[in-house]
């Protein structure tokens, strides 16, 4: 796709949010709307989003860090706050979110509640602030960063797979509710792309994380051609990653199960 400057109508360019945008998808679609002629607000907990928004920067797009922890509602009331300072925004990427790896039973419960208050509760609370905007003005696009894992059971990543779930969920659900506005909202279903997810998912030990994974720029480029065609949904990435959605799709939910534990479950150690 060319780069094509998007305006607001008024002449002025128009401004894009994206959380998670320190490092993996996040960095690589703040890229894309920057390279598309959009300004920008990046949001994420660590210290790296000002070393990306300087790298941002370089694409000629206006870039505005924001560090703040969304997996809180201080975090997320900050976030929007500082997002909306300068003005409107007309596109938002809801992308932070983490994931944990490992037997439910085994797994930390504080871990896991972190996990869907960031992935869940972070991504309605900003929805519900940015949304009240875009209604006002009867324009925007939102789009959440989901899974292929919503579209089965998630062994060994039950949680998270669940949150995924709740946020394609979500997103369709509102996009119906906005269909006679002028607010689309879409759901990027991206597989096992080349991030650093795997490892602080304590996953590194699972075939899913030492298969060979989707370029997250791929995944990025396709999930912002779909926002902005005002898709539904798109399952980003590979043909490989497409193929394996669409034939999931048909299978039986135990079946499903069973092929998401194959590849999620920790492998034991080869033997000596």
């Amino acid at each position: 796709m060319s780069a094509t400057s998007y305006d607001s109508g008024s002449g002025a360019k128009q401004r894009a949010l994206v959380t998670g945008a320190s490092s993996g998808i996040g960095l690589e679609l703040a890229k894309q709307f920057a390279q598309n002629g959009f300004d920008l607000v990046v949001v994420a907990e660590d210290e790296g989003i000002r070393a990306a928004a300087r790298e941002l920067e370089t694409t000629g797009a206006r870039v505005e860090a924001v560090q703040a922890d969304l997996a809180t509602y201080d975090g997320v009331e900050q976030a929007y706050a500082e997002a909306t300072r300068s003005g409107p925004l007309d596109a938002v990427a809801i992308n932070a979110g983490v994931g944990v790896g490992g037997a439910f039973r085994a797994n930390e419960l504080r871990d896991e509640l972190r996990m869907i208050d960031l992935n869940v509760t972070g991504a309605v609370h900003l929805a519900k602030r940015v949304l009240a905007d875009m209604t006002a003005r009867d324009e925007g696009r939102i789009l959440f960063t989901s899974s292929i894992a919503a579209l089965m059971p998630s062994p060994f990543e039950a949680v998270y797979g669940a949150t995924k779930s709740f946020l394609y969920s979500f997103s369709e659900a509102l996009r119906n509710e906005l269909k006679d506005t002028g607010i689309t909202v879409t759901a990027l279903l991206l597989g096992p792309t080349e991030t650093n997810f795997f490892h602080r998912a304590g996953m590194d030990d699972t075939k899913a994380g030492q298969q060979k994974k989707d370029d997250p720029a791929d995944v990025a480029r396709q999930g912002f051609e779909a926002l902005m065609k005002g898709k539904d949904h798109i399952v980003a990435g590979s043909l490989k990653t497409k193929a394996q959605a669409a034939l999931i799709s048909q299978m039986p939910q135990t079946v499903k199960g069973e092929v998401h534990r194959g590849l999620s479950e920790p492998q034991e150690p080869a033997k000596k």
